[in-house]
């Protein structure tokens, strides 16, 4: 199978939603595919972050490209986070995702959270969908409305979803849903897999899978632990008390740029 029939298929699991990790650069998405994960998602804010720009605002528009071009070498499909469409009109959004699709990539994920927390137009949103699946109908097109993590829209959820629907998304993604009751009944009412992010403490990964979700996206979630993780350890160092046990040696790391053909 293709990248995308490959990656439309993790989508079609009853039960067993495709847990979706999100790296942020070549050595995090190697290590995770060599780990045994089925398909590996881009985090904006992982790039954006490591790059020194911040999330959300488009600025990271050529670092996300150049991952997501290198990371379509991997054994395993890649989705790309391109935020909102990096500001371009819907033809211009349109012709980067053909490129992604010629570079190899399986899927993009498109948002409608704007900067200064605002929501794309409907109308907009259903056009620059349409014209990103007609320009590349093979893409995996996850259309993510942000109607859970701006306060007051929680109301427009299954309007806004319903539009993405019509409009040829191949998945519909609601960050920062938690409600088991709506869940069920979006699952219920779509046939379009439903994506939801994972939330430490919230529902867990199987009782999402039984409530009809298909896709559970980790987001920025590793990136910030790896981060935490790297300053807790170079305390420990300044302690002398470091444990590095089971930290992969330079040999490994050095390794993972054979996974992009280098």
């Amino acid at each position: 199978m293709s990248p995308y029939e490959q990656f439309r298929a993790l989508h079609h699991r009853p039960g067993t939603p495709l847990l979706l990790p999100n790296a942020w650069d070549h050595a995090s998405a190697a290590a995770l595919a060599e780990a045994g994960f089925a398909a590996i998602g881009t985090t904006s804010l992982g790039v954006a972050s490591a790059a020194g720009k911040p999330d959300a605002t488009g600025a990271a528009r050529e670092e996300t490209l150049q991952l997501g071009r290198g990371l379509a070498r991997l054994a395993v499909p890649v989705s790309v986070d391109i935020e909102g469409g990096f500001g371009g009109e819907p033809a211009e959004v349109a012709e980067l995702a053909a490129d992604l699709v010629r570079a190899g990539v399986a899927g993009v994920n498109i948002e409608d959270g704007r900067p200064g927390g605002a929501l794309a137009p409907v109308t907009y949103q259903r056009e620059l969908i349409r014209a990103v699946k007609e320009a590349a109908p093979t893409l995996f097109v996850n259309a993510r409305t942000d109607t859970y993590w701006l306060p007051g829209h929680a109301d427009e959820t299954a309007y806004r979803l319903s539009a993405y629907e019509d409009a040829g998304a191949d998945g519909l993604f609601v960050p920062g849903l938690q409600d088991e009751l709506f869940i069920a009944t979006l699952t219920a009412k779509y046939e379009t897999p439903l994506n939801v992010l994972y939330a430490p403490g919230g529902l867990t990964v199987a009782r999402l899978g039984a409530l009809g979700v298909a896709r559970i996206s980790l987001g920025s979630l590793l990136f910030r632990a790896a981060v935490q993780r790297a300053v807790e350890l170079a305390g420990a160092v300044a302690r002398d008390e470091a444990d590095v046990v089971g930290v992969p040696t330079y040999d490994t790391a050095d390794g993972w740029a054979g996974a992009y053909g280098v």
